[in-house]
């Protein structure tokens, strides 16, 4: 393994991380894991999903706005960009396949899930679903930025989890109605 792709700055009197000026907590993959699933066993993946919503959209919409101002980037390349801080990150590799800005439409193939290790690789189901608020609060951001608000849905369309395929694939669209 290299160094890191991101330059962190640690406050020397907090001891707090930043990068590119936005605070960051460093955790191991397993207590993030352990954390999310314990939830999740507690209220079940769809009522958690639906709970993680708000707070994954407004995080990704107001990173991007952010992160736009401080590299000095518009349109889709804010979304890019978003997309490979969060694979520098550790969440996963997330390849843009598609994305129009104009239709408010996108796919991303998700490799290395964090949310899917190996003792969940074969778990029958999604557990990627966290991820949709994201590209629906960056994506959004773009086409607001753009002057063409609009709502958009994300769906994870499979899942490694699943069993059946090596990566995961999302789907954004615009909402319904």
């Amino acid at each position: 393994m290299g160094e890191p792709q991101v330059t962190i700055k640690v406050d020397d009197e907090t001891g707090r991380w930043s990068v590119d000026s936005v605070p960051m907590i460093l955790v191991p993959q397993h207590f993030f894991l352990n954390n999310h699933l314990a939830v999740e066993a507690a209220l079940g993946a769809e009522r958690l999903e639906e709970i993680l919503r708000p707070a994954g959209y407004k995080s990704a919409y107001v990173w991007c706005e952010k992160e736009a101002a401080f590299h000095g980037l518009s349109g889709v390349e804010v979304f890019r960009h978003y997309m490979k801080r969060l694979s520098q990150r550790g969440w996963a590799q997330f390849d843009v396949l598609e994305v129009d800005e104009a239709a408010g439409t996108g796919r991303i193939r998700v490799r290395h899930s964090s949310l899917v290790d190996e003792a969940r690789a074969k778990a029958g189901r999604k557990l990627c679903y966290m991820f949709n608020s994201w590209f629906e609060g960056s994506l959004e951001y773009v086409m607001a930025s753009a002057g063409h608000p609009r709502t958009l849905k994300a769906r994870e369309v499979y899942c490694r989890a699943e069993g059946r395929h090596d990566h995961c694939l999302f789907e954004v669209t615009p909402a319904e109605g």
